[in-house]
């Protein structure tokens, strides 16, 4: 042991510099892999360790019916907590639009038995003040104020609760109220939308004394609730059998809380599985770049360990004795790495996840942390160790394998720098002269692969993050004329004036009503019929209804109910049972009680025999390409208004899908990956290049002498360089483009979205001069460093 020992010493003296830049990488490549892998990991958790101990509701229950009775539900033997809300707003006085304080609470249940809240900073509100609210988690940032500021909103007047489209329109008129923020909350339900500033919770006492003002006059308005069941989602079938009995109404709209967290959690899924991508690549590049110094420096120290191999060190002494050096660096870079993943994790997880962490900050996620450490240190270890004793037992007498693209460029006459250049390349040769060939290889294929993958996913992601007819919203305006089976009597001469303007496209009166398939799904179903030209419907597979028995379903709705174009599916509407042929499957208009891919459409005639009445009456308008859409929407306002009966009829503009700004949220993570993987080509070729310079000038010496010109010397090293490069593209291009396109369909038909296959034009016009390029960049220093050699100098050294 004295002499390992010994040798270990003069090691370190002599070589830590070469240890201590090893250590370095070990730790940016450690702390970059962790990192990610525990990012993905607390994201894809985010929204289960937000609902556990919240009391979650299970079910939205939508009756929007004036004066409804919720004791008869609380009543309910399957129901275990009621809070309710006013379907209504309060105007919140603030720089943002976009910041909003919607549905105050109607009681004192709220935060207490259902949607119990991770409390971020300060406290609950006093239920019984009305000076008093709590904020969302995104409220601080977007409206820079926290616990102990000030906030005013304002209710309407009691006569603004008329029932109309837009009773807010000259703002409110009711009572201002001074409030403070005492509180940051989050819970399943009361989390920040994608895209959205944040809002503000009221408290119950606001409801309490101005009911007037929350309801109208009348109470005209309509109080909806948050409902939680002895038995969570199972409970729902029964609960709506209860229901229907207790209300005589079979058709009152439930929304399944279960429905919406199995959506969060495929996002949640898609964004893990992006951050896990990128640590994957990043430890592809860790094992290309730490593996190929760890195995120089092994392989360096054992060529070195002749001479005391002569004096009785063992194999296996030898092979500890190279590996030592490489274990002594990745113990410090692992503990660095670790530390690194810690203080990244305050900025994870990222995208929708971050909406839903209940503890955002620093994390240390100890079983990542530890076993990746560990991992790091052992697989350093071991590779140092098997590089060694592999070449203890190599054969020096063993001729090197020929690569057949080097025996056919001889074989056809070509160059000889050209030749050797190929041989660089292809060939590994042996002993001190050998290079990492396979490792250079493997990156060039993998760099073009994963960039050219990324850059197809890439564009299939901006595709859809700008485009939301992807989500089947084909349409840029609507008209709302009335709910609950009450229109407003200038419907008719509103639809003609719409369809007369130079600008509209296309135009489609909808009706809408919640019918109920099986025991627990809610299908809200669109009626269409159209003066003219219809909106385009985005479809999947089959065809729109034509007659009053076929029905078009929403992708996620076909896929709860398990059926597919040619099935018969059982609708239960105010009319009856009902059995329908679904003819088509594809998308439908956002809306109040559904999302783009739930619900389905049948003909004008269809709905009329399955609903006696509908809850929304709309028409939804498609605007000309190109037209301008503040131009088109003042002629539209000022055509509405100039109707008599007209200032009932409201004309607003589509907004975006709520998916849409989630895509848009994790758009650069293939960015960020495919910037990863080039690095790791780069490093990949740039290190045989390098290496090729050093091991391999006896053989550049020999040619010199032999009458080889110092540019043709240059030449071996950028053939050398190009046919990696070539190499990369003819596999790694083909095989890109197609596993980006694979990626992307499975993401689209996971979100859902309406897949278009992406095509990333300018990567693929790029890649190839791209790649020439930079391999040709990388050679560069190498091939100056061929055109200074001696030949004298380096073969007498030999």
């Amino acid at each position: 042991m004295t002499l390992q020992w010994v040798w270990l010493r003069l090691e370190l003296r002599r070589r830590w510099r070469s240890l201590a830049v090893l250590a370095l990488l070990i730790a940016f490549t450690t702390g970059t892999v962790l990192a990610a892998v525990a990012g993905a990991r607390r994201g894809a958790s985010a929204f289960d360790r937000l609902s556990t101990g919240a009391l979650p509701a299970d079910v939205v229950v939508l009756p929007n019916q004036p004066g409804f009775d919720w004791d008869r539900i609380r009543a309910l033997p399957e129901v275990a907590a009621v809070s309710t809300f006013v379907v209504g707003d309060l105007a919140v006085e603030s720089a943002r639009p976009d910041i909003y304080a919607n549905f105050p609470p109607a009681d004192d249940e709220v935060f207490r038995t259902i949607e119990k809240p991770v409390l971020l900073a300060g406290r609950m509100f006093d239920p019984t003040r009305v000076d008093e609210v709590v904020v969302s988690a995104g409220y601080p940032a977007a409206a820079g104020q926290g616990v102990g500021s000030r906030v005013t909103f304002r209710l309407a007047s009691p006569e603004q609760g008329a029932m109309s489209f837009d009773p807010y329109a000259n703002g409110m008129q009711g009572p201002r109220i001074e409030a403070r923020v005492v509180g940051v909350i989050k819970t399943p339900w009361f989390v920040d939308p994608v895209g959205a500033g944040g809002f503000i919770v009221a408290s119950p006492a606001v409801f309490a004394k101005y009911p007037d003002n929350l309801l109208g006059a009348g109470h005209e308005r309509y109080v909806n609730a948050l409902v939680r069941l002895h038995g969570g989602a199972a409970t729902i079938p029964a609960f709506k059998v209860a229901l229907a009995r207790a209300t005589g109404k079979p058709n009152i709209d439930v929304w399944r809380r279960s429905d919406e967290t199995s959506q969060y959690n495929k996002v949640l899924a898609f964004e893990a599985a992006a951050l896990l991508a990128f640590g994957i690549a990043a430890l592809a590049a860790a094992t290309v770049l730490v593996g190929q110094s760890v195995a120089r420096y092994a392989t360096s120290t054992v060529t070195e360990l002749d001479a005391l191999r002569a004096m009785g060190l063992t194999r296996r002494q030898a092979t500890g004795v190279a590996a030592m050096g490489p274990f002594l660096a990745a113990i410090p870079g692992a503990l660095i790495g670790v530390g690194g993943a810690v203080i990244a994790s305050a900025w994870l997880p990222i995208g929708t996840a971050a909406l839903f962490e209940p503890a955002p900050g620093i994390d240390v996620d100890l079983p990542i942390l530890l076993s990746g450490g560990l991992a790091v240190i052992i697989l350093v270890t071991a590779a140092a160790g098997t590089t060694a004793w592999l070449a203890l037992r190599r054969n020096p007498a063993r001729p090197p394998s020929r690569s057949m693209v080097a025996v056919a460029a001889a074989r056809l006459g070509l160059p000889v720098p050209i030749v050797v250049g190929a041989r660089f390349a292809l060939e590994r040769g042996r002993g001190a002269t050998a290079v990492p060939v396979r490792p250079a290889l493997l990156g060039a294929v993998t760099g073009v692969l994963g960039v050219l993958a990324a850059l197809t996913f890439s564009s299939g992601v901006a595709d859809a993050a700008v485009n939301p007819a992807r989500y089947g919203q084909t349409f840029q305006a609507f008209a709302f004329f009335g709910l609950n089976g009450q229109s407003s009597p200038a419907t008719p001469a509103v639809l003609t004036a719409i369809a007369a303007d130079r600008d509209v496209a296309a135009l489609t009166e909808a009706k809408v009503g919640v019918t109920q398939a099986g025991a627990d799904i809610s299908v809200t179903m669109y009626g269409y019929r159209s003066p003219g030209t219809p909106v385009d419907q985005v479809i999947v597979a089959g065809r729109a209804p034509r007659a009053p028995d076929e029905t078009l379903l929403g992708v996620s709705t076909a896929r709860r109910l398990a059926v597919t174009v040619g099935s018969t599916v059982t609708l239960d509407g105010p009319r009856g049972r009902k059995p329908y042929r679904v003819t088509g499957i594809g998308f439908v208009p956002i809306g109040s009680h559904n999302g783009y891919d739930d619900g389905g459409v049948l003909t004008f005639d269809g709905f009329d025999q399955m609903f006696d009445s509908y809850k929304f009456h709309l028409a939804l308008i498609a605007f000309t390409p190109g037209a301008d859409q503040d131009a088109v929407m003042a002629r539209l306002h000022a055509a509405t208004a100039a109707i008599p009966g007209g200032d009932t009829v409201g004309v607003e503009v589509q907004q975006p899908p709520p998916t849409l700004a989630v895509i848009q949220r994790v758009q650069v993570l293939p960015l960020v990956l495919g910037g990863f993987l080039a690095q790791l080509a780069i490093g990949a070729v740039g290190h045989a290049l390098a290496t090729a310079v050093r091991r391999r000038r006896h053989e550049v010496a020999v040619l010199r002498a032999l009458g080889m010109t110092r540019p043709q010397t240059r030449t071996v090293v950028i053939a050398q360089a190009t046919l990696l490069a070539l190499v990369g593209l003819l596999f790694g291009a083909p095989l890109g483009f197609a596993l980006g396109r694979v990626v992307w369909r499975m993401v689209a038909d996971a979100t859902p979205l309406f897949y278009h296959p992406p095509l990333a034009v300018w990567a693929l016009v790029l890649v190839g001069p791209a790649t020439l390029l930079v391999a040709n960049l990388l050679a560069t220093w190498p091939g100056h460093l061929y055109t200074r050699l001696r030949p004298a100098h380096v073969l007498r050294a030999e």
